[in-house]
């Protein structure tokens, strides 16, 4: 198998401050909106090189999504952020209205999510907001797994018209994506190939998953993992040409098991070629106060985890 190295572990939050860094160099209609959370969304080098183009609209969150539709009018590129669980929930209904319904080129930029917020607990930690974005006709839903893919898709969001959100985390995870890796909004990466047992990842899992493909070599099972990093619009030829090939498919992500990359695999599956499926996930709960490592371990988000599911999907081919 192909083997990704961990070039130092980073957060994936900063590698969306480099990108805003660069776009503010590169693109002078790209805006930043914060919602008095500078230091944790990385904004600090974009307002202090571009203070007219930067936004501090404090603890008002549904104003800041207002303010960044209206900016799209005069042909500004509007980037917010602020926590996952801010960016999603708490304004959904101004999201629906003024950016997807109408078809703003917002650009909604979200951190903090999925468990590994950690200590922050349950009030904080959303699980669902992929498939609340998701849902919303004509939002792109792009969910990085390490520094380097999040600062080429914070790049890569400038360039391309539409409304989107974009999903990172706070902690610090492997950096193992090359830095020169391409970044084609839908399109899926293939990490490494395999002819037993697909497994199609997302965000933080999937590093997790290519260490799960790294044990099952060990034991004789040939693994493919698949990063996808847009779940919206998936790369659904990636998808059934693996699956065609290994016939089953495990599917791995930092996010409720309803809702999330899971459940759109399991449609593409039930239109074209139907296969045993098994989901790491976290099944239908809330989260809970605790380090993210504990938090991983007890909602069962690692490649152990995998490991399990893909000893489980073989016995059902």
């Amino acid at each position: 198998m192909k083997k990704y190295t961990n070039t130092g572990s980073k957060d994936t939050r900063s590698g969306f401050g480099a990108g805003m860094t660069e776009l503010g160099q590169k693109n002078e209609n790209v805006v930043a909106l914060c919602a008095d959370l500078i230091g944790s969304l990385k904004f600090d080098d974009f307002k202090k090189n571009h203070p007219e183009r930067f936004f501090q609209i404090g603890i008002a969150e549904a104003n800041m999504i207002g303010i960044a539709a209206g900016l799209t009018i005069g042909g500004k590129i509007p980037f917010t952020g602020t926590f996952a669980n801010f960016s999603t929930g708490r304004v959904y209904d101004q999201i629906r209205q003024s950016v997807a319904y109408s078809d703003k080129n917002v650009k909604i930029c979200a951190s903090h999510a999925g468990l590994t917020l950690g200590e922050d607990g349950a009030t904080h930690q959303i699980l669902e907001d992929i498939g609340l974005m998701k849902m919303l006709p004509g939002m792109t839903v792009i969910n990085t797994c390490d520094y380097n893919q999040t600062k080429a898709a914070t790049i890569a969001l400038a360039e391309h018209h539409g409304p989107a959100y974009l999903r990172f985390g706070r902690p610090v995870v492997p950096n193992f994506m090359p830095a020169d890796e391409p970044f084609v909004i839908g399109k899926a990466i293939v990490l490494n190939e395999g002819t037993d047992v697909t497994i199609v990842a997302t965000g933080h899992l999937v590093w997790e998953a290519l260490l799960a493909a790294e044990a099952l070599e060990t034991k004789g099972i040939s693994a493919e993992v698949i990063n996808i990093h847009t779940i919206k619009p998936l790369d659904e030829e990636a998808i059934l040409k693996s699956i065609a090939k290994t016939k089953c498919v495990v599917t791995a992500e930092e996010h409720n098991i309803l809702g999330g990359l899971g459940e759109s695999v399991s449609r593409v599956l039930a239109l074209n070629t139907p296969a045993p499926q098994e989901f790491v996930a976290v099944n239908d709960s809330f989260g809970e106060s605790g380090t993210p490592e504990q938090l991983m371990e007890k909602y069962q988000l690692n490649h152990q985890a995998i490991e399990a599911a893909v000893e489980r999907v073989l016995a059902r081919k």
